[in-house]
């Protein structure tokens, strides 16, 4: 389920930024900086809102954007760029990181 930034979804076109991976070993601060990072997000200009799942040990995170702009922004983001660099480092044993533009939205609750 998609936790949207605003009460209602947005209406298309908008950006999805897909990151797939599996975990390490080693998680050693991983927990804290995934929660500072998920609460800095949303803080930022152009986020929409984000979706996200795990299970033995691999997840998705995937997060909603208004525009490119605000994406780069993100990946730009001092406490992001430290977050990516430690889970390079130590917390993914692989992963995968797209964009996709989103054409078309639809919902049903």
């Amino acid at each position: 389920m998609i936790h949207w930034h605003t009460p209602t979804p947005p209406e298309a076109p908008f950006y999805a930024s897909i990151f797939n991976y599996y975990l390490a070993d080693k998680l050693d601060g991983y927990q804290a900086y995934d929660e500072k990072t998920l609460e800095l997000v949303k803080e930022m200009p152009g986020y929409l809102g984000y979706e996200s799942m795990k299970q033995d040990g691999r997840g998705m995170f995937i997060s909603y954007w208004k525009d490119m702009e605000s994406i780069r922004a993100w990946a730009s983001h001092p406490i992001h760029e430290e977050a990516k660099a430690l889970g390079i480092a130590q917390w993914y044993q692989s992963y995968t990181s797209m964009i996709a533009e989103v054409g078309r939205f639809h919902e049903k609750k």
